[in-house]
């Protein structure tokens, strides 16, 4: 055992050269040491094993108990070596310690799953649900900042992020209020809390994002940051009034995990070579389009760290800022201020712009302005709701905007959409639907006699998959498509002019991700096939 460690750092130097695996490590230390491999993602871990090892504990040595067996408590951890460990695990717990091998990512995401905070919170709320009453409006504010309602946003704002979650939503009903996480595009049940708990909850998220707390019937919206995981996480937050009271939503931004490059996103070698050209070009608008939720701004983000900051002056205008960039100026929109993305974009053409980011055209005024910018010698890149990429050239129209002038101003657009990625902890292989066959055979033109799929595990909530990844569309506009346009050719006329040039379609581009198995034909086609 005493060359484990040296064993290990080894096999983390080969890691990092990707020349093994963190899994196939683990196995071979389990041999070496004969120990026992723990697969985390098929292992059920109670949640009374859970209390055996304070938290605390748990994160400080990258361990979590799995089972009891003859008295016996087995625990799986990175290095099963460490004596001084195995050691303070048995006092603590006054049990005999059997320690397994697992993968680290394995035990991190273990207890990320397993050690949840809402006992915690739920704790936290007793203390103080029904002692203010929902209807005193005119509470100091400093009973808000109690100890017990602090505690208990801090720890839901901290699980929802240990959970992955893109939003929190805290909806009032006529006797609890529910918190509910979106995970991947899905909502999913958190907690369900006292109805008395309410007001002092939204107080308290109110406090932190700099909203009024006494006005509970009109709409608000707020932002703030919080230290989550050692990193600093941001959180906008938007709040209504309902039935039963006001409810939140909470987005999250600005994890990590979310690193703005275009070779991440998840589009195909063809179509991002395509679009690295399109937002190099000197002047012009490209446009990504899409639903509320589609990673719209985050492939405009990704676009921008393409442009040469040192070349460039290059301004944005957004709603919020979601994201700091050193090198690029960015404007907040303020409609009490009069800042709007139109005049906004006005203000900005006086400061001698190169490349300029909207954060979105929703309204005739911002449409005019952008196309004027593009015409005027300058890159503008903006997001638009449509339903497909050339489905944008008609959504402009219907702003009002001359098709002379979205011939001459418009490079591209890129439609997208978010798909769920096949669990890579619980995937087997299926034999597909006819149904499924048929669709596949008709867009690929080759059989589909099998593809990856989730089954369910701890990792995944059962659900059989984990993460996201976009699927893309991107039609360059070429002399054949603006003659097209100009002479009223429908959406669907251009659409199937530009695949037969070459365009990937979002359909084909989910299938090809089916036919590399990160994803499932259901997924695609519950996000897709509706708008082909």
């Amino acid at each position: 055992m005493q060359h484990a460690g040296d064993t290990r750092r080894l096999g983390n130097i080969l890691i990092d050269q990707e020349w093994i695996t963190a899994e196939s490590l683990a196995l071979a230390l389990s041999i070496h040491l004969n120990l026992p491999f723990a697969d985390l993602s098929r292992q059920t871990v109670s949640s009374e094993l859970i209390k055996i090892i304070p938290e605390n504990v748990a994160r400080r040595y990258q361990l979590i108990p799995v089972e009891i067996s003859n008295g016996s408590l087995l625990v799986v951890m990175e290095d099963p070596t460490d004596i001084r460990v195995l050691s303070e695990i048995s006092a603590l717990t006054g049990m005999n310690i059997t320690p397994s091998v697992g993968v680290g990512m394995d035990i991190q995401s273990a207890i990320d799953l397993h050690y949840k905070a809402n006992k915690e919170i739920e704790r936290e709320v007793a203390e103080f649900s029904g002692s203010l009453e929902i209807a005193d409006a005119d509470l100091d504010a400093s009973a808000i900042l109690e100890d017990p309602v602090v505690r208990a946003v801090d720890m839901l704002l901290e699980q929802a992020v240990r959970d992955r979650a893109s939003d929190i939503h805290i909806v009032p009903d006529h006797d609890s209020v529910r918190v509910r996480y979106r995970v991947d595009g899905m909502l999913i049940d958190a907690l369900s809390l006292p109805h008395g708990s309410h007001y002092q909850l939204l107080s308290r998220i109110k406090v932190l994002a700099g909203m009024n707390i006494a006005e509970r019937r009109r709409p608000q919206d707020g932002q703030f940051s919080y230290e989550a995981s050692g990193e600093e996480i941001f959180f906008r937050v938007a709040t209504s009034d309902t039935t039963w009271g006001e409810m939140a939503t909470i987005r999250i931004l600005g994890r990590t995990e979310s690193i703005l490059n275009l070779d991440g996103l998840g589009m195909q070698e063809q179509t991002i070579e395509q679009f690295k050209r399109i937002v190099q070009s000197p002047f012009g608008m490209v446009l990504v389009a899409g639903p509320t939720g589609s990673g719209k701004t985050t492939t405009l983000y990704a676009a921008l760290n393409q442009l040469d900051r040192k070349r460039y002056n290059i301004l944005t205008i957004e709603d919020p800022v979601e994201y700091n960039f050193t090198g690029i100026n960015q404007i907040q929109v303020n409609r009490a201020a009069e800042i709007t993305f139109a005049s906004g974009l006005r203000g900005v053409m006086r400061l001698d712009p190169d490349k300029i980011m909207v954060g979105e055209i929703r309204d005739v005024e911002t449409a005019s302005a952008a196309v004027q910018a593009a015409l005027t010698g300058h890159l503008v890149l903006s997001s638009i709701h449509a339903n497909d990429a050339a489905g944008t050239l008609f959504r402009l129209v219907h702003l009002g905007i001359d098709h002379y002038l979205i011939n001459s101003s418009v490079l591209g657009m890129v439609s997208q959409r978010l798909i769920r990625l096949t669990c890579p902890h619980c995937k087997t292989t299926v034999i597909p639907t006819e149904q499924i066959s048929e669709i596949y055979q008709a867009e690929m033109g080759e059989p589909l006699n099998e593809f990856q799929k989730g089954e369910g595990c701890t990792y995944c909530h059962e659900t059989g998959y984990l993460g996201r990844i976009g699927v893309f569309e991107l039609l360059r506009v070429n002399n054949e498509i603006r003659q097209m346009f100009s002479a009223g050719a429908s959406s669907s006329e251009i659409k199937s002019t530009a695949i037969k040039a070459g365009m990937l379609s979002m359909l084909k581009d989910g299938l090809l991700k089916v036919k590399q198995g990160i994803t499932t034909p259901t997924e695609v086609l519950r996000n897709v096939y509706s708008v082909e």
